[in-house]
């Protein structure tokens, strides 16, 4: 008799966590219906997981998929919805016309578990972003942004990059670390006052940790702790994201302490040194936000996003210059006809290499680093093409819809720098360019990196030739989505211009 009652203990039990389950679909079900109806189309959805899978299954066709929606679209990654702009004329409604209202940052459990609610790139838009934005900006250019220092920088730091390459000729190679070094030491310059060498270990080990940070926390494992964020706790591959999150912000803790000790305020060396001047200054205004955990997490989102992003361009230059070897004689002959072997670029020689200006943009274009934009936020309820957009709902911008429109590109699908030529063979500003965004949270450093892009790239070319190693298969040119799109790794062969034996 106890057997057959345990038996039937055992079996309510069942039933009735049957019964929840089923239940607590049910309710899902209808909540997601009923979420949808009020939202634009989007693609389907499945109960707690949204289109997550669509997303994780092949990201770039997901992205490219979103046009079909129409102008706006709705995304559920996992329960959450995120409205999706899908053109040029909504984005610059939205980001530009509404830019207050759309220029939040949503507050997810990655984000806090990495940042705790510091810095510039992800905190919400209000009093505390708009402090450390402005303060950044004004010091970035007291330091040489978007002045001709920054020039000579990038130009020197070009060389030294050359020299690194070199010693690889003839020879296959990856040229993930020594192209994060060369980008990284621009931005170091900058934040801690000095560059590293490439033979530099410690630092070696520090851009290892921040291209394994930046796979992670845009990838599967991110998106399980935004939708369970309960796993923060829980021990797996996952924690490796709070690791070198701590370790990175260790390096540049230990960069502070050693810049205090040394603090002359009337001699500014950098950017470390300008904050920590301005922490005293404001040490009695309750209403400041300039503190030791928010120097060190601005500082912090300055480096990665001035490694990171201008890095991976280049690299994604790398592969299309050797896909397209007539892309890259044709640039460097334009580059040798302007400027000899021996002068170094400068942005004035823009007018001057149209061709190759072209061919810059247009590999920001089909790198596409960063496919939908950085997250924002509606930090009011609003009304967009019709739509109630709830406050705190989550906006991205289809980056990918606008710089491959149909309609708008002559190769949309294709690398082709004549995308940036008018027919005088000229390079044109076109507006569908949009690598850096738009609005008020346009990139901090769109100057620099411009900077960076044009004298690094056409400095690489005029001393350099880049080949594929034999029998490299075709590239994937979806390349990897994480924080930003990455190539997939791959190696390379350079040799050096033999400047004695061409005739001009």
């Amino acid at each position: 008799m106890q057997s057959v009652l345990r038996y039937l203990d055992l079996t309510s039990v069942a039933l009735a966590l049957l019964a929840g389950l089923v239940s607590l679909v049910l309710l899902e079900i209808f909540r997601l219906r009923s979420s949808r109806s009020r939202f634009p189309p989007g693609p389907e959805a499945l109960p707690f997981v949204g289109s997550t899978l669509l997303y994780v299954k092949d990201p770039m066709g997901f992205f490219r998929s979103l046009v079909q929606y129409g102008d706006l679209c709705t995304v559920f990654i996992g329960r959450r919805p995120m409205i999706v702009l899908n053109n040029l004329d909504v984005m610059k409604e939205a980001l530009v016309q509404n830019g207050t209202v759309f220029s939040g940052r949503p507050s997810m459990p990655i984000v806090e578990w990495i940042t705790s609610g510091y810095g510039i790139v992800m905190v919400t838009y209000g009093h505390m972003w708009k402090q450390q934005r402005r303060f950044a900006l004004h010091t970035l250019r007291n330091f040489g942004l978007g002045k001709k220092s920054a020039e000579e920088r990038v130009s020197e730091e070009a060389q030294h990059l050359i020299r690194e390459i070199l010693k690889q000729e003839g020879k296959a190679f990856n040229p993930i670390y020594l192209t994060m070094n060369a980008v990284s030491n621009i931005i170091c310059s900058i934040v801690f006052g000095d560059r590293f060498e490439y033979d530099d270990q410690r630092f070696a080990k520090l851009l290892k940790i921040l291209n394994e940070h930046m796979v992670l926390s845009g990838s599967p494992l991110a998106l399980m702790i935004n939708m369970f964020p309960f796993t923060m706790n829980l021990p797996g591959p996952h924690q490796k994201i709070y690791q070198n999150t701590k370790a990175f912000k260790d390096f540049i803790r230990e960069a502070m302490v050693e810049h205090r000790k040394t603090l002359d305020p009337e001699n500014l060396r950098d950017f470390i040194d300008a904050y920590l001047v301005e922490i005293n200054k404001n040490s009695s205004n309750e209403d400041s936000t300039f503190h030791e955990e928010n120097l060190i997490m601005s500082s912090s989102d300055l480096f990665l996003a001035g490694t990171e992003t201008t890095s991976t361009t280049l690299r994604w230059g790398f592969v299309f210059m050797m896909n397209h070897p007539d892309v890259q004689e044709r640039c460097h002959e334009e580059i040798i006809r302007v400027l000899g072997y021996d002068r170094a670029p400068t942005m004035d020689d823009r007018a001057k290499l149209p061709y190759t200006h072209a061919t810059i943009h247009e590999i920001q274009r089909c790198g596409n680093i960063l496919p939908l934009g950085v997250l924002h936020e509606a930090t009011q309820t609003t009304q967009l093409r019709g739509y109630t957009i709830p406050k705190d709902t989550v906006v991205m911008a289809n980056l990918t819809a606008v710089m491959t429109e149909k309609d708008h590109w002559k190769h949309p699908d294709t690398f082709n720098p004549e995308n940036f030529l008018d027919e005088n063979s000229q390079f044109f500003k076109d507006e569908f360019f949009l690598p850096f965004s738009l609005g008020p949270r346009v990139c901090l450093g769109e100057s620099l990196a411009r900077t960076e892009l044009f004298i690094f790239f056409i400095s690489l070319l005029q001393r350099l030739q880049f080949s594929w190693p034999p029998n490299t298969p075709p590239v994937d040119l979806d390349g990897i989505v994480s924080a930003v799109k990455i190539p997939h790794p791959f190696q390379m062969i350079c040799r050096s211009r033999d400047v004695h034996h061409v005739q001009m």
